[in-house]
């Protein structure tokens, strides 16, 4: 399953992406936004990485340890975009504030 290594490493780099905008951010909407986008990457990572493991093992063990992985990684994911809609529009509009100073 190369595609889908292809998309663990993508929504890792993601991750890593909007972790390191998180840190050299100042303002505290865009932050939250930001830590919302880096929460659904790694929920995305961690849930396609339980799919992964389906495709290379196949024990009992596997099973239950993948299916944990997806259930908390796509959680994850969820709650990160109910976040990521709720900080947008502190963040539009903390943006235009902070462009007209």
């Amino acid at each position: 399953m190369p595609f889908l290594v292809f998309l663990i490493m993508f929504s890792l780099a993601l991750y890593l992406f909007y972790k390191t905008k998180y840190f050299r951010c100042n303002r505290p909407a865009e932050k939250k936004w930001l830590s919302a986008k880096s929460s659904i990457s790694l929920g995305v990572f961690v849930g396609l990485f339980g799919i992964n493991q389906l495709f290379l093992f196949s024990s009992t063990i596997t099973y239950v340890i993948a299916s944990i992985f997806i259930l908390l990684g796509f959680l994850s994911a969820i709650n990160g975009i109910k976040a990521y809609r709720f900080y947008l529009p502190f963040a539009q509009k903390e943006a235009e504030e902070w462009s007209q100073h």
